[in-house]
């Protein structure tokens, strides 16, 4: 797909530019417009590709967003405790608004987690893997036990139960949750979706390391991975107050190999701005409409079965505004 030579806007003006080779060469730039030029009204219309039991639902508030995000991780911890089973959480720090309603509604029922497993998706690095000290409050490990495990008090995750993304357990989340599911446990993966449409850090630009998409599945994490520009420039105003030059260039990363294996799936895109502006609507739509392509990672979680909860607001319509 193309437009023609001299339109006014990305495509039309982009050979020659200082953006040239930045976006990743498997994007096609064409469609991803395709994609999000579809009127707001038709966004939870259901596509080919979509498992089943897949859901978008549009949230009016992002206090609504909040709620529901939140009651959807408290009730499968919940369902899982009544079962009898273990569950495997994989849990992102972004969004995090919902940690809170998880904590309210756990407690407000009584819920112990102690057979939950967290395994933390991602965590900032140097280019040898190594993380920041968990005190530290840029750290991810920070935010959760700060957002969710300490405020569970007497009903929390025991700490022997809570993985994070550093340098000598990542590599080990692969063998856990096997071990896990082979005793009946079910993985949960948690998400948001980011600018260039990575889950965790499994940015777009990986994909051209591998021949084929069952290649790419394969993989179950990264260390160092390098992160694209744009995923430094999203936590830079998403998570750093626009100071980019506090935001590491690399991190540890969960891959394909451990995402799509989820069972259940709750994904979350809040990324409002206000005056009207928004980060996230080109992310939202090209997840839901793309099809499955390792060049867009998020394309394929609409292929499991789950929910995905999104501000309305993201839907659009997305067009050029002065504010």
């Amino acid at each position: 797909m193309s437009k023609p030579t001299g339109s006014i806007d990305l495509m039309g003006t982009l050979k020659g530019s200082l953006l040239e080779n930045f976006y990743p060469a498997g994007w096609d730039l064409a469609k991803i417009d395709a994609c999000c030029s579809n009127p707001p009204e038709t966004i939870t219309e259901r596509q080919p590709w979509w498992n089943p039991r897949f859901t978008p639902i549009p949230c009016a508030t992002l206090a609504e967003f909040d709620t529901y995000m939140g009651h959807e991780i408290a009730m499968q911890i919940r369902k899982a405790r009544e079962a009898g089973r273990k569950l495997a959480l994989i849990l992102p720090v972004g969004p995090m608004g919902m940690y809170r309603w998880a904590v309210y509604f756990l407690k407000e029922w009584g819920v112990k987690a102690d057979h939950v497993y967290g395994f933390n998706m991602d965590e900032w690095s140097d280019e040898e893997g190594n993380t920041l000290p968990p005190d530290n409050p840029g750290a991810f490990r920070f935010a959760m036990e700060d957002a969710f495990y300490g405020p569970l008090g007497e009903l929390t995750v025991p700490e022997n139960q809570r993985h994070f993304a550093t340098k000598d357990m990542l590599p080990t989340y692969a063998e856990r949750i096997a071990a896990l599911k082979k005793e009946g446990a079910e993985l949960n993966v948690i998400f948001g979706i980011g600018r260039v449409f990575h889950i965790a850090f499994w940015e777009p630009h990986f994909a051209a390391e591998f021949a084929t998409d069952e290649e790419w599945k394969q993989q179950t994490h990264r260390l160092a991975a390098k992160l694209h520009p744009l995923t430094i420039e999203q936590n830079a105003i998403t998570s750093f107050k626009s100071r980019t030059t506090l935001v590491p260039a690399r991190a540890n990363t969960i891959g394909p190999g451990l995402f799509l294996q989820a069972d259940w799936i709750i994904g979350g895109c809040d990324g409002a701005l206000g005056r009207g502006m928004q980060w996230q609507g080109m992310s939202l739509w090209v997840t839901l409409r793309y099809g499955p392509n390792r060049w867009i990672p998020s394309s394929f979680m609409p292929t499991l079965p789950g929910r995905l909860f999104f501000l309305q607001e993201l839907a659009g319509p997305l067009v050029a505004e002065c504010n």
